[in-house]
């Protein structure tokens, strides 16, 4: 039951085997949680949501604009003009500057509030899951632990799981561990004291699949994650005053206190002088009136406000209008690079192809930009260069949209822009076969029928070799790795690599670089 999931799960699926994690949770992944189980464990565990802090009250919002002690001596100053001084314009005059301030913060905060919760509301997530041997789409917030989840290139990681199955599997985790490369996933388990970055046996809410797919069981939900402990620490930490607020909160209180003892000092001055009690209150409340400035408060609202709208054109949302100062007043910023001040994009800037350089322009993936050759000649045919990156390559590309892998995708980014359309080339060479991508060989390979031959294509430092029935020099109704290979044939798609190489030397034809 999901009562004693807690206590027979350890809290270290990572050091688990796949199949002792899948234990633990009392689920078989080949069938999944049944339904009935799965309504159990939410109401049990609760949706799979991080939880949101209470949104404040309106009435909070507007009280926060006037809440300091300038307005507060302003509040004082308007009472005392219109009741002592019988000065109504005076009191109106604040009293208008007053309102102004406040409705001028009070709308611009209630905007940034419905602008955050319209994003929210745009973002409505599902996930794929087997339950009951049959595979489903539900929303992520009814995912449970044990829940057996189907991922592929592009999909949001919904919960935090242990990965049962994987094909060429990268993740990337960047949001949560500030890693700007993608990292490689495997089923096999790692240390128990490992970082949160090195547990490569683990998926983790909020990281993107950027390559390969996988099955995963689902180990922690909601504020559980290891995302949702950092919402908790961000929930719990304290909401402090900007420098500007400090500052007229002080600027203030220093002004009451040289307002009230030039008013001391006045009454007394005139007591002395032997004037009359009327005349000296008037005298003194006029004289604490003018040592206000009630400009001060509309003139440092108008300022942030302008602020507030320069970034608001820049696509940055301010829930505070006191923060947009904060920034001014900024001398250190700690922040990651990955996706806050880089966009997590790879662009190909030159190319080197049959011993000309060529230059590269544009930015990101969309289909802008142009490729020109430094002696400024026509570049010429690039499809010797272009097609083995697209073909030996898991990226799409749709529109300015990555699916997959950076490097891959500035790949496909620079083939298009040398007229090469990726989607049709792969269409015609349907992939049959390959050798993964190995990060320390840094090598990958793939098979392409084309017609009755297959073609290799490869990527590899330095160098890509082309369609290995050209290198190897055999007639095609000789050579008996040409597709399809003859049934009794002892080669596999695993074989044809080595299959090509021993067939290369044996015929002793030298390999074609480009």
């Amino acid at each position: 039951m999901i009562t004693e999931i807690g206590r027979v799960l350890p809290r270290a699926p990572w050091h688990l085997s796949a199949p002792h994690v899948a234990a633990g949770l009392e689920v078989d992944p080949a069938r999944g949680l049944a339904p009935a189980e799965a309504a159990a464990r939410l109401a049990a565990t609760g949706p799979n949501q991080l939880a949101e802090t209470a949104a404040r009250p309106w009435w909070r919002t507007l009280v926060a604009q006037v809440a300091s002690p300038l307005n507060l001596v302003l509040v004082v100053a308007a009472a005392l003009a219109g009741v002592v001084e019988r000065s109504f314009t005076e009191a109106l005059i604040i009293g208008l500057v007053l309102l102004f301030n406040g409705v001028l913060g009070f709308v611009q905060e209630r905007r940034a509030d419905q602008a955050v919760a319209a994003l929210r509301g745009l973002l409505s997530p599902t996930a794929r899951v087997r339950r009951a041997s049959e595979v489903t789409e539900v929303p992520a917030a009814d995912l449970v632990p044990g829940d057996v989840v189907l991922l592929e290139a592009g999909d949001r990681v919904p919960a935090d799981g242990r990965v049962l199955s994987q094909v060429r599997l990268e993740a990337d985790e960047s949001g949560l561990t500030g890693e700007s490369l993608p990292t490689a996933k495997s089923v096999a388990a790692v240390a128990a004291d490992v970082a949160v970055s090195d547990r490569t046996s683990m998926l983790h809410m909020t990281s993107i699949v950027t390559r390969g797919r996988a099955e995963f069981v689902v180990t922690a939900t909601g504020m559980r994650t290891e995302i949702g402990e950092v919402a908790g620490l961000l929930d719990r930490t304290e909401t402090t005053r900007t420098p500007l607020q400090h500052q007229l909160d002080r600027l203030g209180t220093h002004l009451a206190y040289l307002a009230g003892g030039a008013v001391l000092l006045v009454v007394a001055l005139q007591w002395y002088a032997g004037r009359g009690v009327g005349e000296i209150i008037t005298l003194a409340v006029a004289l604490g009136v003018a040592a206000i400035p009630e400009g001060l408060p509309a003139v440092v609202t108008v300022t942030l406000a302008l602020g507030l709208r320069r970034m608001a054109r820049q696509r940055a949302i301010v829930k505070r209008l006191n923060a947009v100062e904060t920034l001014g007043s900024t001398t250190v910023i700690c922040t990651d690079k990955t996706g806050t001040l880089t966009l997590n994009e790879m662009t190909a800037r030159s190319l080197w192809h049959a011993s000309r350089h060529y230059r590269v322009s544009g930015e990101g993936y969309g289909p802008g930009g142009t490729i020109t050759a430094e002696d400024h000649a026509d570049p010429g045919d690039l499809s010797g260069l272009l097609v083995p990156a697209v073909l030996c390559n898991d990226a799409e590309v749709h529109g300015s949209t990555l699916v997959g892998d950076p490097t891959e995708g500035a790949l496909v980014a620079v083939a298009g822009k040398a007229g090469i359309d990726v989607a049709a080339l792969r269409a015609s060479r349907p992939r049959v076969a390959e050798i993964p991508f190995d990060s320390a060989l840094r090598y990958m390979a793939t098979y392409h029928r084309r017609g009755d031959v297959v073609d290799a294509s490869s990527r590899a430092p330095r160098t890509s070799c082309s369609a290995w029935p050209r290198t190897c020099g055999c007639p095609p109704a000789k050579c008996r790795w040409t597709w399809p290979p003859a049934p009794t044939s002892p080669a596999s798609s695993t074989d044809w690599p080595n299959a090509a190489s021993a067939c290369s030397r044996s015929r002793r034809a030298p390999a074609r670089r480009r």
